[in-house]
């Protein structure tokens, strides 16, 4: 497989939102919200744009990772600058191929050159383990609740960062997406039935587990 990774361009924009509408229709929820995250996440002040990457293969984009900025603030008010990914997109089509794999292996490398400390995700350990991310209790960093989710994930980028504290993490903002402007918003694109699979309810389930 001929696959090419470049940054994501202007041009880029409305063919990432398609393909990120794509990979994600009735995945989690019945329709999506992605599509709409990625259109407002680029001019949030969080946005890590030397981190937005597209996949490319055969001259067609198929797969987008994004990153914003994040932080752990510890009980000392110590603070470490964080990146968090997501979305991260592969056409259906394309999917189990070794090209989310790619973009992970790629924007890794690109995070720790540019500094960064650690990435924390939210996510599935069963996607995401085997690119060396561990449980967030493994590492004393708790949500900002003073809860450990079962899917906030840890990538040490730096060896022992996290030693010897305890932490809280704090994502962007830019998550909290308004419902109705999704649906606005979708209204821009090709119509798509919006159905039920058992996938969201194990997304349910997941989304409200705690590591005790």
């Amino acid at each position: 497989m001929n696959l090419s990774i470049r940054s994501e361009t202007e041009n880029d924009y409305r063919k990432v939102e398609e393909l990120t509408r794509e990979a994600f229709w009735n995945l989690y929820v019945q329709g999506c919200d992605e599509h709409y995250l990625v259109h407002t996440m680029r001019a949030h002040s969080d946005f890590i744009s030397e981190l937005d990457f597209v996949a490319i293969l055969e001259d067609k984009i198929v797969g987008n990772i994004m990153y914003t900025k994040s932080s752990v603030v510890a009980e000392s008010s110590h603070r470490i600058e964080t990146a968090t990914f997501g979305p991260i997109s592969v056409l259906p089509a394309f999917q189990r191929q070794g090209i989310g794999s790619a973009l992970i292996h790629h924007s890794r490398k690109v995070a720790l050159e540019k500094g960064y400390k650690a990435i924390i995700i939210q996510g599935s350990p069963h996607n995401y383990c085997k690119h060396g991310f561990k449980s967030s209790k493994d590492y004393n960093i708790s949500d900002a609740e003073g809860k450990f989710p079962y899917g906030l994930l840890v990538l040490e980028l730096e060896k022992g960062i996290f030693e010897g504290r305890c932490w809280r993490y704090y994502s962007s903002d830019v998550y909290n997406i308004d419902v109705n402007a999704v649906d606005e918003y979708d209204k821009l694109f090709g119509h798509k039935k919006k159905e039920y699979k058992s996938t969201q309810e194990e997304f349910r389930i997941a989304s409200r587990a705690y590591l005790a």
